[in-house]
Order: C-alpha cells, then sequence, then structure tokens
C-alpha cells in the first residue's frame, strides 16, 4: 500500500511506475512530473567513553522499552552526521562531546529495513548527565558490568564488543559491517572493510 496518494505540490494523483533513466519503481506525479523517492534513513549515535566506562541509556520508547543502547537517533536535515551524533547523546543521555573529542568509529548497513547507523568514538570529560525523555535512566559501565543480555540492538552490542576488544589492542580502526538476513532469515553481521588506525588519547 502507497503512503502517498496525492501529489504534495500539485495535488495531483500518484502512481508508482519507474521514470525515464532509473531502474526502480517510484510514486510519480502524473501532473507535474515530479518524483517521489524514498531513501534509506540514517541513525546517528556515539560510544560514549568515560575513563574506563562506556555510558548507556535505558529506553524508555518502543521498540525495545526497557532495554539498554547507546545515545543514537535519526539524524536532522540541516545537521551533520557528527552534530547529529552529539545532539543525541545531549537529548537522551544529558551527556556533553565535543566534536574534537569524537572520532568515526563503526557504520553498519541495514538494507533489509531501509537504514544506515553510524557510530562515533567519544571521549567524556565529566560524568554529569541526566536521562532524557526518551530514556528511563542512564549509566556508566565497566566491560564486565555490561548488561549483554539486555542489550536492546544488534548493532549496539557489536559496537560494544568491538570497542572493548579494541581497547585492549589500542588499537580502534573505523570499520564497515553490513547487517542481513539470511534465506533460513538468520540475521548475519558481515566486516566489509576497516581501517588502521591506532590512537591513545581520546580513549584513555
Amino acid at each position: 500500500m502507497r503512503a502517498m496518494k496525492y501529489c504534495q505540490h500539485c495535488a495531483g494523483p500518484i502512481t508508482r511506475h519507474i521514470p525515464p533513466g532509473d531502474d526502480k519503481l517510484r510514486d510519480c506525479c502524473l501532473q507535474c512530473d515530479v518524483v517521489f523517492y524514498q531513501n534509506p534513513n540514517n541513525i546517528v549515535g556515539t560510544l560514549p567513553v568515560f575513563g574506563d566506562r562506556v555510558l548507556l541509556c535505558r529506553r524508555a520508547i518502543e521498540p525495545r522499552l526497557g532495554k539498554w543502547t547507546l545515545p543514537a537517533g535519526f539524524m536532522e536535515n540541516g545537521e551533520s552526521t557528527l552534530e547529529g551524533a552529539i545532539r543525541e547523546t545531549r537529548e537522551e543521555a544529558g551527556a556533553q562531546l565535543q566534536p574534537e573529542d569524537c572520532q568515526l568509529y563503526s557504520l553498519f548497513n541495514l538494507p533489509d529495513i531501509n537504514q544506515v547507523y553510524l557510530f562515533f568514538l567519544g571521549k567524556l570529560h565529566s560524568a554529569d548527565f541526566d536521562p532524557g525523555p526518551e530514556s528511563l535512566e542512564v549509566a556508566l559501565f565497566r566491560e564486565e558490568e555490561i548488561p549483554w543480555d539486555e542489550i536492546a540492538f544488534t548493532v549496539v552490542r557489536r559496537a560494544l564488543e568491538q570497542y572493548f576488544d579494541d581497547r585492549r589492542q589500542t588499537l580502534f580502526p573505523v570499520r564497515m559491517f553490513d547487517l542481513r538476513y539470511d534465506e533460513q532469515h538468520t540475521l548475519r553481521l558481515s566486516l566489509l572493510s576497516h581501517s588502521h588506525h591506532k590512537d591513545g588519547e581520546i580513549h584513555h
């Protein structure tokens, strides 16, 4: 079922067909020839670190109500990925991060649900934080304290596992993953690429 029936520009009828020069079905206006593209959603967030602990939020909303996650959310128009990630950290966790204390860390492609997750690794200078409207609580966790069975999303669990593994090696490469369902409907995580970046300043 199409979400659109009438054009937002001229109120003409919407049909679904392949426009000239394209290879995918699109919602198109028969009257003014506008093509309405549907593109993947970008979710941006941070992996905030304070000393040897990571900041997590317990979700106050669905999906995964009551589960723990990293501060993240949909990127807004007019902001960069890093600006969005810092904003989400402030809104969900009440924690302050500066751009110079953050670095790109992991990217997850989820083509089955048309989403891309982008996480930045960030250094907190203060343990001051306060849960926002979308968080029941916010807390700092050492690796052995992480509520692994209560992590909300596969991408968050993988980013956390990656961080603690990287910290032991003091090597923090940027990685890109694909997350897809196979023919048996099992979720498969595939590493596509990674850099070779060593940085002990931000994370310690």
